[in-house]
């Protein structure tokens, strides 16, 4: 299933609305003016400190607050709701960021990067990749309450991937209210020319190898993420019932960094390198047999 029918079955005829309001602080930042000031740092190119470096009361759920409501605003812009990514999964990304617990996130279509495109250096302030086992769903996903079988009994199918991941804070510092404020540093994705039904796969020990510029910087297995990819959709599917959300039909749903991500600087080159699901190349132009029309995100445009 390509990205953009995932999008138009998902379009924006849910209303995804805002939370209500938590703890304002007195004076200073609100949910709104975070919200307002998260995107025009992300259209702008401009990187700042945490946010909690003044609001000291910014928690997960007003974090996600400020998520949601940036999403009404994008899908306002004619932006359209395709699925769900998640955040720190891997026990590698937790240690790297001092965050340990995962976030969701959402994904529209304006993050799609195309097949063979370069990472897009020109919109983002400080990209870095990692590979993901990324799911093509086939029915709807409702919590709470659901297990890894039952969110892997809705997976159409699945897909190897590179998330191009980006931040609006300097050097990448946040606690948990920054990153799920700013949709847990989403920046753009790609996935790669094959997709397979999950019964066909062992996720567990689906691997994967790093390349930058011809040398293989690092490795790791589906486990990295959460014991089983199907674990982090399950706590995704959760978290959003925790939120009024659920995870729909012919969504897409990044299950989080298999790594540590990796710089992205212009001019290198980044490869993905699966067991069963083929390679997914960054920086350079794909080779004809390393794509495939039927990409889920490979369609963008």
């Amino acid at each position: 299933m390509r990205a953009r029918e995932s999008a138009d079955m998902a379009d924006s005829t849910t209303a995804y609305g805002t939370r209500e309001p938590g703890r304002q602080p007195e004076g200073g930042w609100t949910i709104e003016t975070v919200a307002a000031e998260l995107l025009r740092c992300e259209d702008e190119r401009i990187e700042r400190p945490p946010f909690t470096d003044e609001w000291a009361d910014l928690d997960l759920d007003t974090g996600y607050a400020i998520q949601d409501l940036n999403l009404t605003k994008r899908l306002e812009r004619g932006e359209k709701l395709i699925g769900v990514k998640l955040g720190l999964t891997s026990r590698a990304k937790q240690q790297r960021m001092g965050v340990h617990f995962p976030f969701v996130a959402w994904l529209t279509d304006a993050m799609i990067l195309p097949v063979g495109d370069p990472v897009p250096q020109g919109r983002l302030i400080h990209p870095r990749i990692e590979p993901e086992i990324v799911f093509v769903m086939g029915d709807r996903l409702e919590g709470p309450g659901v297990t890894a079988a039952q969110a892997m009994a809705a997976v159409e199918t699945v897909w190897g991937g590179a998330e191009v991941i980006d931040s609006r804070y300097k050097d990448f510092r946040f606690k948990a209210g920054d990153v799920s404020a700013d949709n847990a540093s989403s920046g753009a994705f790609v996935t790669g020319p094959i997709g397979l039904p999950p019964a066909e796969l062992d996720l567990a020990t689906e691997a994967v190898l790093v390349e930058v510029d011809g040398v293989i910087v690092d490795s790791a297995t589906g486990a990295a993420v959460q014991g089983h990819p199907g674990e982090a959709l399950a706590l995704a599917a959760n978290d959003l019932a925790r939120r009024g959300h659920a995870i729909e039909a012919g969504w897409i749903v990044l299950t989080g960094g298999m790594t540590d991500a990796v710089f992205s600087p212009p001019g290198s080159s980044v490869a993905m390198h699966f067991t069963s699901l083929g390679s997914v190349f960054l920086a350079r132009g794909a080779d004809p047999d390393d794509t495939a029309p039927n990409s889920p995100a490979g369609q963008g445009s």
